[in-house]
């Protein structure tokens, strides 16, 4: 009898561990990209309402309470003719990104893909007449990028029965449908973002995350299923924290970055303009620069970076975010090894602010942006395998002073990434002193170096 109880102990062992073990894997081609593409476009691409700037931007029909039948009309003459899969996918390549996470269907509840379950979408109601989300499949196949779907949970302007007022949020539609109390938000789960994922994951192959928003009402229970019918149809398809209730594979942290090393597995999502979706009005840009300090701020914390850009309704991204993606990619090319596949180091930075006013710092109210925008010279560091990473954000001196890496007994040789030049560096007084040689014609001023550790 015990050796049947404890072969049974075993087999239990063995099967927690399995299950375990690939959970693991299917994480780590995430936590090893580091680096990924947001895209929100939809109905509010117009970038525009009547002549004047949107309020709340792509939240605008929540904000100016515009009726359903109205906000729908958009649709009569959005045709993104120059909308274009493998230009789209082979940016967000260039630009060293591994995965692409685009709405598929935003708080709007207008869905950007064929959806046999509700006719509120680009295929059925617009005279572009065409499903985007089948071409962006087959360029991510192409350029070997993953395919993930962000999808509005908790807000759904469109559906008369996802009710959020009664839980607090009030951020649901009750100019169109006011009547909270007969509202059934398991119906709206069930009706319609149950089939609707039952779509994404059956209509366009292999999808690398489902990207959940605003879970706000969303029951254990419900979550609890959402997460069961994802893993049946695809099981390796990892789901954000948004999913709510603590079912998701990851955290996020929206338009600002944590404070320090996180290990378990986070991401965090930023815009490269003051807005998520496109604006004719918006001018508030990040520099190259400043989102590359934000990258390495990220990655050094331990964490992946999903960079925003809102297409316009004709399907062209704004001609800044073009720019930035190119000189980024510029950067990554050189320097990627320091990107991809790393830990963070047992100290995360040197020299860097600690005490930073983010509300003060704040651009672009509708896009709740607390990124630091402040530029200083600093040093992060991470690892991969036996290397450590410096990266000397915005440096303009001659020498790198690190008491940190002053610590390390057994340097064999610093390389600067993208540079043959020989470097020279000596312990002084407990501190690694790095020669920083002419780099000037960097376009971006953000230096990695390699170092080397003795066998």
């Amino acid at each position: 009898m015990n050796k049947k109880i404890f072969l049974i102990f075993l087999i239990l062992v063995t099967a927690l561990n399995s299950a375990y073990s690939q959970n693991t894997d299917k994480l780590k081609w995430w936590k090893d990209a580091k680096f990924g593409f947001f895209i929100h476009w939809g109905l509010y691409s117009i970038g525009e309402w009547n002549g004047q700037p949107q309020k709340g931007n792509e939240h605008f029909m929540f904000i100016e309470k515009i009726p359903l039948k109205a906000y729908g009309k958009i649709a009569e003459t959005f045709n993104p003719v120059n909308f274009n899969a493998d230009k789209w996918v082979k940016t967000a390549k260039n630009a060293g990104m591994k995965y692409i996470v685009i709405t598929a269907k935003h708080h709007d509840g207008f869905a950007m893909f064929d959806s046999p379950g509700d006719n509120y979408n680009i295929f059925k109601t617009t005279p572009y007449h065409h499903d985007p989300m089948k071409d962006l499949a087959a360029a991510c196949k192409k350029y070997d990028l993953k395919l993930c779907f962000y999808y509005s949970l908790g807000r759904d302007w469109a559906s008369p029965d996802a009710a959020w007022i009664k839980t607090g949020s009030k951020a649901g539609n009750t100019w169109d449908f006011p009547n909270e109390e007969t509202k059934d938000n398991n119906k709206y789960i069930e009706n319609k973002v149950k089939p609707q994922l039952k779509e994404l994951l059956t209509q366009y192959g292999p999808i690398g995350v489902i990207w959940f928003d605003t879970p706000e009402g969303t029951t254990p229970a419900q979550s609890k299923s959402l997460r069961e019918l994802i893993l049946s149809l695809q099981p390796n398809c990892i789901i954000n924290s948004r999913i709510g209730n603590g079912f998701g594979d990851y955290a996020v942290s929206e338009q600002k970055i944590v404070k320090g090393v996180e290990l378990t597995p986070w991401e965090s999502c930023i815009t490269m303009s003051g807005k998520w979706g496109f604006s004719k009005f918006d001018k508030d840009w990040k520099t190259p620069e400043l989102l590359v300090r934000h990258l390495v701020e990220i990655i050094c914390k331990g964490g992946n970076l999903l960079l925003n850009v809102g297409p316009d309704n004709l399907g062209e991204f704004p001609g800044q975010s073009t720019q930035n993606l190119m000189e980024i990619g510029r950067w990554m090319k050189i320097n990627d090894e320091a990107i991809y596949g790393t830990k963070p180091y047992s100290t995360v930075s040197e020299y860097a602010l600690n005490e930073i006013d983010l509300k003060a710092d704040a651009m672009g109210k509708s896009s709740n942006d607390f990124t630091s925008k402040k530029i200083n010279s600093d040093l992060y560091f991470n690892q991969k395998g036996d290397n450590i990473y410096v990266f000397a954000r915005s440096w303009d001196q001659d020498i790198i002073s690190s008491k940190v890496l002053g610590q390390i007994e057994n340097i064999d040789k610093i390389q600067l990434l993208g540079s043959r030049q020989e470097i020279k560096w000596t312990l002084q007084n407990g501190d690694l002193m790095i020669n920083v040689p002419d780099i000037s014609k960097n376009e971006i001023p953000v230096y990695v170096f390699k170092i080397f550790l003795k066998k």
